[in-house]
């Protein structure tokens, strides 16, 4: 690739925020130089949880940054979203060696959004998409790497790596589509009469908990706040048998360098706190992430997660509500199964061809789960 040339940083500080905020626009908080430093200096990302930066830079031959991505070796495959142990254990059963990889993503955070970031001023925008892509994969191979994983990235992005033999890969998430409703009335009145009445139940014995509700955002959120979300969060992931990947020091220092754009949704009894649920605002989504809660409280998750993402996405004008991984139980509160994309990258050509026929049967199925689930709209038939 005489053109162009690829480094990788062991920090996000090594590439100047502002340039790597060019590269990564407005939409998505996820891939912003304030979110990915925020894991960094943290110690969410490290040697601790085995996610290692690699962020790559696309240079011209002239020096000018032509691209950024946020990129990590991984020895292992915690912490994805996108399942590819069976293959790694298949890899490894047959003699192979499957980590070191390269994940091209966001740790923790399965979120559909940019992974290849091109600069704003680049004229031919998709040539450039590809050549990081391609540099990458070359970065791959001379690393002595089995592969690298493009997740949660965008259509238009799978396409330009698959063109480049990156094997394409989807999975079901559940969205909210504000259809210009004007108040959360409006949308039930989208809905079937029995959907209708059973989100309304569930509103009514959430809010006659005794509880008290509020909605804050960047520096209304104080360090309290943070505090008691962090039991939150520690108590969903002792629940789930997982693992605290994001720290204490995490949260707030998100909300210090992303401002307004992190909202906090909260539940008190008798003016203590007993449960939260963390947002991002992208330019035309909000993005629900990570909710805990201490005690037994009915409906508390669906008015806290759902149905207060969508009031706030009402009353902000914004199109969409991402909820998050997995969650058939969405589609009944008005969150419909929708694609995310993922991109492969195997070297090993038995590996790779393995792979690809694993992923075309599992493609089929996606689009057939898809088919199903969407028939269980709770949307009226006559819209």
């Amino acid at each position: 690739m005489p053109d162009w040339s690829l480094t990788l940083h062991a920090s996000i500080h090594e590439i100047d925020p502002a340039l790597w905020d060019r590269c990564a626009g407005p939409d998505n908080p996820f891939v912003t130089h304030g979110f990915l430093s925020a894991l960094e200096d943290s110690g969410s990302v490290g040697p601790r949880t085995g996610w290692l930066p690699r962020h790559a830079v696309l240079r011209h031959g002239d020096e000018t940054v032509a691209a950024v991505a946020p990129l990590y070796g991984k020895g292992h495959s915690f912490g994805e979203y996108v399942f590819d142990h069976a293959w790694a254990n298949a890899y490894e059963q047959a003699g192979g060696r499957y980590y070191p990889k390269f994940q091209l993503a966001v740790p923790f955070s399965p979120v559909p959004g940019p992974r290849l970031l091109v600069h704003p001023d680049q004229p031919a925008p998709d040539a450039v998409a590809q050549a990081m892509g391609q540099a990458i994969a070359q970065a791959c191979g001379e690393l002595g790497l089995s592969s690298v994983h493009a997740t949660f990235c965008l259509e238009n992005e799978q396409a330009q790596l698959a063109e480049d033999g990156w094997l394409p890969r989807l999975g079901v998430q559940y969205h909210w589509h504000n259809r210009a409703y004007g108040d959360f009335e409006d949308f039930l009145a989208a809905l079937s009469s029995r959907k209708r009445k059973s989100i309304r139940r569930e509103r009514r014995d959430a809010q006659n908990c005794g509880l008290t509700f509020h909605t804050k955002q960047g520096d209304a959120i104080t360090s309290a706040d943070w505090r008691a979300f962090y039991r939150f969060y520690q108590s969903t992931v002792d629940r789930k048998w997982g693992s605290a990947y994001l720290t204490e020091s995490f949260f707030p220092r998100l909300a210090e360098r992303l401002g307004d754009r992190v909202v906090l949704m909260t539940a008190e009894h008798d003016g203590a706190p007993v449960a939260a649920a963390l947002n991002l605002i992208g330019t035309d989504t909000l993005f629900g992430r990570n909710w805990g809660c201490t005690g037994d409280w009915p409906f508390l998750h669906f008015e806290l997660c759902y149905y207060r993402a969508i009031d706030f996405a009402i009353a902000q004008g914004l199109s969409r509500v991402e909820a998050g991984a997995q969650g058939e139980h969405k589609i009944q509160r008005g969150y419909l199964p929708s694609l995310t994309r993922s991109a492969h990258y195997i070297r090993d050509p038995a590996l790779r061809d393995a792979v690809a026929d694993f992923l075309e049967h599992e493609r089929l199925a996606i689009h057939a789960e898809i088919d199903a689930l969407s028939s269980f709209s709770p949307y009226r038939q006559d819209e």
